[in-house]
């Protein structure tokens, strides 16, 4: 029983700093950073799937008309619902015994714990971040339903959201394709980038509908900066502001999510509209710890805290959603 003070100190810590953890976890990727600034971290309550409704075809009753001329009143189903999986992540904080022991008294634990739990959010903020270009079939199928799968290369085939893309073509995101829609031998380039990116942005705009923020890797990066040398860079205070460079194409930020550790896929850009795209944390369960909140090993002078995530990124509007990319 010697350990349990321990158990007690790691499950008040976490619980203590869960909104600081999912803070960091926002601020780790430019994607969330952008969704938690325009309000759409939206956490849910329960349920076996998370649902996102989705408006597919515009009401048939709209028509002109004269004096006494009737109107259609007919029956319309024009909304409906994409569901997507509750995906669940989790990361361990161990002490032994011994660790324990050498620190003894409540201020050496915390500092020891305080180190470990940096480790073990920085963890979770890289991996959550790198999940999101995912395309969910990670582990097994366990991991996040990303961008690969909500801007894939080919939108005309596969089911996302639970709606088959081949069969409903309101679900269909938008594709460029340097190579074959852009008859490129060198792929993307400082000379044709910014032609290609046009191409894409004018398959994406509907009335005030746009793309807010363009998130590339290295080279797509390297060759749009490659485009703008011999003009004047314009950046975006407020996503500097928030620890990530940003130049200005069009209306949308172009941020760079590469470098270091960058998982965005190799020559892509994806033309994000972020008024259609959600991240959706159980509130339960959003970096706080996983009960039993004593886990002692049966054979080991050790214990373990677990400190875990459940939800997904669902998108309520795939055609506004762009990815320019090279094969």
């Amino acid at each position: 029983m010697a350990n349990m003070p321990i158990s007690d100190i790691v499950a008040t810590t976490i619980q203590n700093r869960s909104r600081s953890i999912a803070d960091n976890v926002t601020q780790n990727n430019a994607l969330l950073t952008r969704l938690n600034s325009a309000n759409n971290i939206r956490e849910i309550s329960g349920g076996t799937v998370i649902f996102e409704e989705l408006s597919y075809q515009e009401n048939q009753n709209f028509g002109f008309y004269s004096g006494y001329d009737l109107l259609p009143v007919a029956a319309q189903s024009v909304i409906s619902a994409a569901e997507f999986q509750l995906k669940q992540a989790a990361v361990s904080v161990p002490v032994s015994g011994l660790e324990y022991l050498q620190n003894a008294g409540r201020e050496r634990m915390i500092d020891l714990l305080e180190a470990r739990l940096k480790v073990a959010e920085s963890t979770m903020a890289n991996k959550l971040a790198a999940a999101i270009y995912g395309d969910g079939t990670a582990d097994g199928g366990k991991s996040i339903t990303g961008l690969n799968a909500a801007i894939p290369t080919d939108p005309t085939s596969g089911t996302y959201g639970g709606i088959d893309r081949a069969s409903w073509s309101f679900w269909r995101s938008q594709a460029f394709d340097a190579n074959v829609d852009g008859g490129s031998t060198t792929g993307i380039t400082s000379a044709n980038v910014q032609t290609f990116m046009n191409a894409l942005w004018t398959k994406l705009i509907r009335g005030s509908d746009r793309p807010d923020l363009i998130v590339c890797d290295n080279q797509f990066w390297n060759a749009f900066m490659g485009s703008l040398q011999p003009q004047q860079r314009f950046t975006d205070p407020r996503s500097a502001t928030l620890g990530f460079d940003s130049i200005k194409f069009m209306s949308a930020d172009v941020v760079l999510d590469g470098g270091i550790g960058g998982a965005c896929p190799a020559n892509t850009a994806f033309f994000v509209n972020s008024k259609y795209l959600f991240w959706r944390p159980h509130r339960d369960r959003n970096m706080t710890t996983i009960g039993p909140e004593r886990r002692f090993s049966i054979n080991q002078d050790a214990e373990v805290q677990v400190m875990g995530w459940a939800g997904n990124l669902t998108c309520s509007g795939a055609q506004f959603q762009g990815r320019l990319f090279t094969t």
